[in-house]
């Protein structure tokens, strides 16, 4: 699934942002840079809405800054530097530190109220690692491991649609979109080992 949105929707995806990147790097401004500033802010996002309950603006900040996302890969490549392994390194960093920021900002406000949804987020958060480590690891024994049924840009959609849906006050939102998040990420998950397995044979 992960593949075919990113597909379907990067050749007009990057013909809308290369004017503005080509114009980013006349000004000096690098990859990394648009990588930090991006999940700082939304790093801020999350941390100041979710807590409080203020569900959808803290979504609406979210999703404009998470679009820093799509800039910086585009910079990398157009930039006479090209990319390199320390920025590969730093964008996978701050990808799962501002994962882990908006589950945990959420997680906040749930134990703030005494929800009962507390364990299937915590459940989430331990999934989203699962699936980042199992990546990491295997490419470390050199075993590629691209794939799965909820790649980070599937989980971040269904975990911005669910918080943007209970900010507007839409009941059970929250719940639904947990529940949907933890089924696909386990999914994944076990797609993953397999992945690992037959590779590793």
């Amino acid at each position: 699934m992960g593949k075919m949105l990113q597909e379907t929707l990067r050749a007009p995806v990057t013909r809308l942002i290369t004017p503005i990147c080509r114009g980013l790097i006349r000004v000096g401004i690098s990859a990394n840079m648009v990588t930090a500033v991006g999940a700082l802010f939304t790093i801020l996002s999350a941390v100041f809405t979710f807590p409080n309950g203020r569900f959808f603006a803290g979504t609406m900040f979210i999703i404009f800054f998470v679009l820093f996302d799509l800039l910086d890969g585009t910079i990398a490549r157009l930039s006479p530097k090209g990319s390199n392994a320390w920025g590969a390194l730093l964008d996978s960093t701050l990808d799962r530190l501002t994962d882990a920021v908006i589950i945990g900002s959420v997680l906040w406000y749930l134990i703030s109220i005494d929800d009962a949804l507390v364990p299937l987020v915590l459940v989430t958060a331990v999934l989203g690692f699962l699936i980042s480590y199992i990546k990491a690891r295997s490419e470390s024994l050199g075993i590629a491991c691209n794939g799965g049924f909820a790649e980070r840009s599937e989980r971040l959609i269904i975990l911005v649609t669910a918080t943007g849906f209970a900010g507007l006050g839409i009941p059970y939102a929250l719940a639904t979109g947990f529940w949907v998040l933890a089924i696909a990420s386990l999914i994944t998950v076990f797609q993953r080992l397999i992945i690992v397995y037959k590779g590793a044979h």
